[in-house]
């Protein structure tokens, strides 16, 4: 006679290989900048299913891109000569071939595990989806006073100048169909695409999802972000696009 635990397990293979059987394929970017001891947490997290992990290096002066290869044997690595994190996340997006582009942070600060979440919206029928660290279920523990503030003010300004109802802005934790890159067109150096891609998503209608998510300390290293310059840069960001008369038209979705 079978186990309980037996059929259990079976049950359970089952369900993952019909997850399987009907999952797109996705490509995980990673922007780095000397994160050699950061990126033994991260690639080890990240589920089996991710089809492609791509790493784009800003010129790291560490081991950040031997040890990407020997711990992700057939990761993909892209070098990129310009600075920043936007210009990072552009060519990781180029050169991804998966039919679900996500991004996530090289610096152990997000769970890798929740990418089932935001693909799961993907699959159900939305066209980009963003993790937030301000609805129930998700938070922080690396955001100062200073930034919380700053991060409050400019999710105002987009919900006044788009209408959006986002809960959180200045995150980059996400996920889109490939097809609509051209729709969201990143076209900023700096740690202002994450709200690029926010806005242009409202102001080309796609139709977004936000999930939980919970982001931690950074587990080694000093980060890249200032608050003020970046902050600023960000506000310049939304302005700028509000103003602005291109990525106006509605998407029609043929997939």
């Amino acid at each position: 006679m079978t186990s309980p635990q037996r059929v259990t397990e079976d049950l359970n293979a089952t369900e993952g290989q019909r997850w399987a059987d009907v999952m797109p394929t996705v490509s995980l970017v990673i922007p780095t900048l000397n994160e050699e001891r950061n990126l033994p947490y991260v690639l080890a997290r990240i589920p089996e299913w991710v089809t492609e992990v791509i790493v784009v290096d800003g010129l790291s002066t560490d081991d950040t891109i031997p040890i990407a290869r020997k711990l992700r044997p057939g990761v993909k690595v892209v070098l990129e000569s310009n600075p920043g994190k936007g210009a990072a996340l552009i060519a990781g997006f180029r050169a991804a071939s998966g039919e679900i582009i996500a991004a996530i942070d090289a610096d152990g600060s997000m769970e890798p595990a929740e990418l089932h979440t935001l693909v799961g919206q993907l699959v159900v029928g939305h066209d980009y989806v963003k993790g937030s660290r301000f609805l129930q279920g998700g938070g922080t523990v690396d955001m100062e006073f200073h930034r919380r503030l700053g991060n409050w003010g400019l999710l105002a300004a987009v919900r006044v100048l788009f209408g959006g109802k986002y809960s959180d802005l200045c995150y980059g934790y996400f996920a889109f169909w490939r097809d609509n890159l051209a729709t969201l067109d990143p076209d900023v150096p700096g740690f202002e695409i994450e709200t690029l891609i926010n806005v242009r998503a409202l102001k080309t209608d796609l139709k977004v999802a936000e999930v939980p998510s919970f982001e931690a300390r950074r587990l080694h290293g000093v980060s890249n972000l200032k608050a003020w310059r970046d902050g600023f840069r960000i506000l310049r960001t939304i302005l700028r696009e509000r103003f602005s008369r291109r990525h106006r038209s509605k998407v029609i979705d043929l997939r």
